[in-house]
């Protein structure tokens, strides 16, 4: 299955992260939590772009406390989501296509992701592309799985993704043109924070 489908199917099986208990969002926090967020260094002068947006969960965390706020997502149900789980913030410009083709048009001050750079094959590239979207000191946030299987089984279903580990994704961060300020280690995953200078 693919990865639009995939997210597709998990709207239609009604699959919306932003409604998940307290235990279940303390669960995905050790992935992206508070550190995740602190590493942004947001205020309301600042523009932000999500890559693989979701339906809002981290959004949520985010748009308040940023002028203006982008989301990208692949799935066109996942963004339908997310419009109406944002809708009662004004800054928000939600966006369905594929971050690597589409032409944003602006830059941004700070640009993260969690959990989607496992779905992208050419990762170089899109580090190459996020930097030429980042604004003089602007900032990547990214947080990588540390599962390194080459597929997520859902049971009834299986996505093909690629793994990624720090030691590469360090890389592609400094081939870019990006420094490299941080490398936190949470439970599940590595968080990367990179400066444009």
């Amino acid at each position: 299955m693919n990865v639009i489908e995939h997210y597709d199917k998990l709207i239609d099986e009604n699959n919306d992260p932003v409604y998940d208990p307290a235990s279940m969002q303390e669960y995905m926090n050790k992935w992206d939590g508070q550190v995740f967020v602190d590493s942004m260094k947001l205020d309301k002068h600042k523009t932000v772009l999500e890559i693989g947006i979701g339906t809002g969960r981290l959004a949520l965390k985010t748009i308040p406390l940023c002028k203006k706020f982008f989301g990208i997502d692949i799935s066109q149900k996942t963004i339908e989501r997310a419009t109406h789980n944002l809708s009662q913030y004004p800054n928000v410009k939600l966006i369905c296509a594929d971050f690597m083709t589409y032409d944003f048009g602006t830059s941004f001050d700070v640009i993260y992701s969690s959990l989607t750079f496992m779905h992208i094959q050419k990762k170089q590239e899109c580090i190459n592309k996020i930097y030429s979207l980042l604004n003089p000191k602007g900032y990547l946030i990214l947080s990588i799985d540390k599962n390194q299987n080459e597929y997520i089984d859902f049971g009834n279903r299986k996505v093909k993704i690629y793994p990624d580990n720090p030691d590469d994704t360090k890389e592609y961060f400094l081939n870019s043109g990006l420094t490299l300020l941080d490398c936190i280690e949470t439970e599940f995953a590595y968080i990367l924070v990179g400066l444009k200078a």
